[in-house]
């Protein structure tokens, strides 16, 4: 959440703020309550001071007054209890601030085009999206896996699995060369720790499935669960930044998704993801935020796949980011808005989350002077496995219905192609 000085200091910039980004936020309620806030700390620290300073064995008339003193104060307590949940709910519903260079928007989809690397490919045959091609060589089986689990499951077989387990074992080489520590995350988090990361677990619109009868959800993906690593710490200066690389199973439940295009694995309740997260100096944010971006590319030009970066304007940011940019890949078996196939889609993000998160966190820093400030927190996918196939399997399909393995991943599957020959 955002600092409620900068708030107050600054009512209109952060009403402007979040009206650009499609939020009406009451900042007067805000305010109102903070103010309220402060007046019963100011109240309740009067009456404890009154119940200090008597000395000795009190009076009768005393103890009387005292207990009158104690009700009060246990009264106010319970009141300024209830002020700040309410002041909690609301500071939660304002974004973080944007980017000066974030594109003003009422349309998610008028997103900046920042570079396309790699134009479309262009085959002089008809091709086939993922779900025919998957099917056909035998990869995925979408019947048993809604017989078993339901719609929108999935099992990978025979050289998906191998390609899937070559995509991780890729992502890791490539991002921990840049020094980053590998890590494998639980796929449950305490619900406290996904509304202060900024998912909301509750709701119709939730994207969150909930553990019955337990304080646990299954994570949506591991920026949540490496946001709470480090929560209620305080780094020491030198030791920042801290770079990890993790792995998770992520689960959604896709939500008022109805009207998005949810073909085969493009949009699925559970999946494989390789995360980058940092923790740093404010200082270093804007310059984290790029190292992530340019290793996605690296490990997009690794593949060898078309696609674009994309900046988010400011209907397109999630409420903690302060900044967002995507690569979207060519699929040549989605459709397009004008009906013919062929057409971009998100397969990576990176947002800078500045300290939007680290506050309700309590993540800190300590500074050589002594002093203390919350860090920021950047997050970005390496590899989305899902999508990611998707690419490899539409880009390099052969007019025989073969598949070409990225030259980085032939040396983790130990062949050039997928054939029907080999799943069969």
């Amino acid at each position: 959440m955002l600092d409620i000085a900068y708030i107050r200091e600054h009512p209109q910039e952060v009403e402007n703020n979040a009206r650009n980004r499609g939020h009406s936020v009451d900042i007067h309620k805000v305010l109102e309550y903070d103010a309220k806030r402060s007046a019963y700390i100011v109240q309740i620290d009067a009456l404890r001071a009154k119940q200090n300073a008597h000395k000795g064995t009190p009076t009768p008339a005393q103890l009387s007054e005292l207990s009158i003193v104690k009700e009060k104060e246990a009264s106010l307590s319970r009141e300024l209890d209830e002020c700040e949940n309410i002041l909690r709910a609301l500071l939660s519903e304002i974004p973080n601030l944007s980017h000066p260079d974030v594109h003003i928007s009422t349309d998610e989809n008028d997103n900046p085009v920042l570079d396309v690397v790699k134009e479309p490919i262009t085959f002089d045959f008809e091709p086939k999206d993922h779900v025919v091609l998957g099917e056909s060589l035998d990869l995925i089986d979408f019947d048993r896996a809604t017989k078993v689990s339901g719609a929108k499951f999935y099992y990978l077989k025979n050289d998906a699995v191998l390609l899937e387990q070559a995509l991780i074992a890729y992502a890791f080489q490539i991002v921990t060369r840049h020094g980053y520590i590998p890590i494998i995350t639980p796929d449950v988090a305490k619900r406290d720790i996904l509304v202060e990361v900024g998912f909301n677990p509750r709701g119709d619109a939730t994207q969150v499935y909930n553990i019955e009868n337990t304080d646990l959800s299954l994570i949506g993906t591991a920026e949540i669960t490496m946001s709470g690593y480090h929560m209620n710490e305080t780094f020491d200066e030198k030791d920042l930044p801290k770079k990890y690389v993790a792995l998770s199973h992520c689960f959604r439940t896709e939500a008022g998704s109805y009207s998005k295009y949810a073909k085969g694995i493009f949009r699925v309740h559970q999946f494989t993801k390789v995360e980058m997260f940092q923790y740093t100096v404010p200082s270093e944010s804007e310059k984290a935020h790029h190292e992530m971006l340019a290793i996605e590319k690296e490990l997009f030009d690794g593949l060898d796949l078309p696609y674009r970066v994309i900046d988010h304007s400011t209907a397109d940011l999630g409420n903690p980011a302060y900044r967002t940019f995507d690569l979207e890949a060519w699929m040549p078996g989605k459709p397009n808005k004008d009906g013919s196939m062929g057409d971009w889609a998100e397969v990576t993000s990176t947002s800078n989350c500045t300290d939007y998160q680290s506050r309700g966190l309590h993540i800190k820093y300590k500074t050589i002077n002594g002093d203390k400030a919350y860090v920021h927190m950047q997050n970005g996918t390496a590899l989305a496995l899902p999508r990611v196939i998707i690419a490899i399997l539409e880009n390099n399909q052969n007019a025989e219905g073969s598949i070409t393995i990225p030259k980085v991943l032939t040396s983790f599957i130990g062949k050039e192609t997928i054939t029907h020959a080999d799943n069969h």
